[in-house]
């Protein structure tokens, strides 16, 4: 299977593309700056708005680990140019989604962004990222697959193997602790590609 990972330089692409390599895909990292990847994986260095379709259609999957912390709307930008490269084709597309876009009750009206004690500070990331998962569910002819994690993204946390698949509603534990790891949202990511259980869906995973 040839994956190719956009943003596969940062923390949760970088994690995306070693468990797909330990399992033995094809992978390309799709990066602005081919030097950051040293580790012998092919490389199309490109910026996410210069991808063309020529350029994705022979993969698989196309990863979209993406990271925007100055400008957020970038996220939604970089979703609908995704969108338009991808109609049409036979490549499937996986977000790296968020958690604030999660919802908190049973009747899908209130989303964890929306909540009183959801941080000031990332709520226009989380706006964002759920105006990109707008975008997705209601693009037509693109195959797609957007993941949240866990409302507690830990980069450094241990890579255990394991996680419990979600909806689309925020799931805790018996602490009412809501976390994943990197290392583990990134086996739930590489399941899904190989499996290809939710297609055109949002799904999230946690611990």
């Amino acid at each position: 299977m040839k994956v190719a990972i956009l943003g596969a330089n940062g923390k949760a692409g970088s994690a995306i593309l070693k468990e797909a390599k330990k399992r033995g895909l094809e992978v390309t990292a799709i990066v602005r700056n081919a030097a950051k990847i040293t580790d012998g994986t092919p490389v199309i260095e490109k910026d996410v708005y210069g991808l063309t379709t020529d350029d994705v259609k022979g993969f698989d999957v196309l990863v979209s680990a993406l990271g925007f912390w100055g400008d957020v709307n970038e996220f939604t930008g970089s979703t609908q140019h995704l969108i338009d490269i991808l109609t049409g084709q036979k490549t499937r597309l996986f977000v790296v989604g968020g958690a604030g876009s999660l919802f908190v009750n049973p009747e899908h009206t209130v989303r964890l962004s929306e909540t009183p004690d959801f941080p000031e500070a990332y709520k226009p990331l989380a706006t964002a990222m759920g105006k990109g998962l707008d975008l997705l569910e209601s693009a037509k002819d693109v195959h797609w697959t957007y993941i949240s994690p866990a409302a507690e993204f830990d980069a450094e946390g241990a890579a255990t193997g394991s996680y419990v698949v979600a909806g689309e509603e925020l799931e805790t534990d018996k602490d009412g602790k809501s976390y994943i790891s990197y290392a583990d949202y990134a086996v739930a990511m590489v399941d899904e590609i190989e499996k290809n259980v939710h297609p055109n869906q949002r799904f999230s995973v946690h611990q």
